[in-house]
């Protein structure tokens, strides 16, 4: 979005703050640290996946598509917000112009919406094949999920589309400072110079839609899939059975206990700009962080995928 998009504004650029209270170069210098090696190790993980997923034929499955692009958009997530906080915390450069700042909004705006309607589908998938297990190769298929992939990445963009167009309309003459360590939606808007109550009921509005629909969806079909085990006689069945979702649900919960944590922050009275930062970063890296561990360590095909490539690179000896 270039600068020549916004009307009535008078700010080029922004300057994005990080945390108030960790000014000092000491907390940068541990703040930089930290987050370079989150990003490091989050990029690593989920681009093992992804290419775990490209040279294992036997993982071109729904479930293991869905998984590829769940790591794929984590990359793109993360990537969008950690650069620029490291040149906030190692360099102090927090000038961002206009037009950037509105894109990297944007974008993740989008794209956390594209991973809530993912996890949608990832456990529709999980209730087809342990509800319907006998019919699941029937009623799904490895082009239906793609479709539903463009699905998502599409509705997360096109669901953000006019709070984001709303923003950049707004005028912006004269605060130039972000009080974040990112250009977050509402942290930009309270920049603006004009009301902006409209803008702040269609976002949260638009949000809690984009949240709660998809989680009320995702607990029925747990619900549903929770019967079905029950049903199982035998425990070691039951556990069996579970077991192929529990990944699932572990990703599930880290990324909407987060997302409540920001939440809850924003409404207790008296929590420090510092805490609600903290919440919506950790909201931002945490998730795509434990995906890949996540599914590494609990998800023997990816596990045994993982062991096999790393034997044919020769980086483990065969006998293993």
């Amino acid at each position: 979005m270039s600068d020549s998009n916004h009307t009535g504004s008078t700010v080029k650029e922004f300057t994005i703050l990080g945390f108030p209270g960790l000014q000092d170069q000491e907390s940068k210098t541990v703040l930089s640290v930290v987050f370079l090696a989150v990003y490091i190790l989050t990029v690593s993980g989920n681009l093992l996946i992804v290419i775990i997923f490209a040279v294992n034929e036997s993982l071109h499955t729904p479930m293991y598509i869905l998984i590829c692009n769940l790591a794929i958009l984590d990359i793109s997530l993360i990537s969008i917000t950690v650069p620029k906080m490291l040149t906030v915390f190692m360099f102090g450069s927090g000038l961002i112009s206009f037009g950037a700042c509105f894109t990297q909004m944007f974008f993740l705006l989008s794209l956390t919406s594209a991973e809530v309607f993912l996890l949608t589908v990832m456990a529709y998938d999980r209730y087809l094949a342990i509800c319907h297990p006998l019919h699941y190769s029937n009623m799904t298929s490895n082009s239906l999920v793609m479709r539903h992939v463009v699905w998502c990445w599409a509705g997360g963009f096109l669901s953000m589309l006019v709070p984001q167009i709303l923003a950049v309309r707004l005028p912006f003459c004269g605060p130039d400072k972000v009080l974040h360590c990112f250009c977050d939606h509402s942290s930009v808007l309270r920049l603006a110079c004009a009301n902006i109550v409209i803008n702040s009921v269609l976002g949260l509005t638009i949000a809690l839609s984009v949240l709660l629909i998809p989680l009320t969806l995702i607990l029925l079909s747990y619900a549903k899939i929770m019967r079905s085990v029950l049903q199982i006689s035998g425990a070691e069945g039951r556990a069996k059975t579970f077991s192929t979702c529990s990944s699932h649900l572990l990703v599930i919960s880290v990324f909407f206990l987060t997302a409540a944590g920001v939440y809850i922050s924003y409404r207790i009275p008296g929590t420090s700009a510092d805490l609600r930062i903290m919440a919506a970063v950790f909201q931002n890296v945490f998730p795509p962080l434990m995906n890949p561990i996540i599914y590494c360590l609990r998800t023997k095909e990816i596990r045994d995928s993982l062991l096999k490539t790393l034997k044919k690179s020769r980086v483990f000896p065969k006998s293993m």
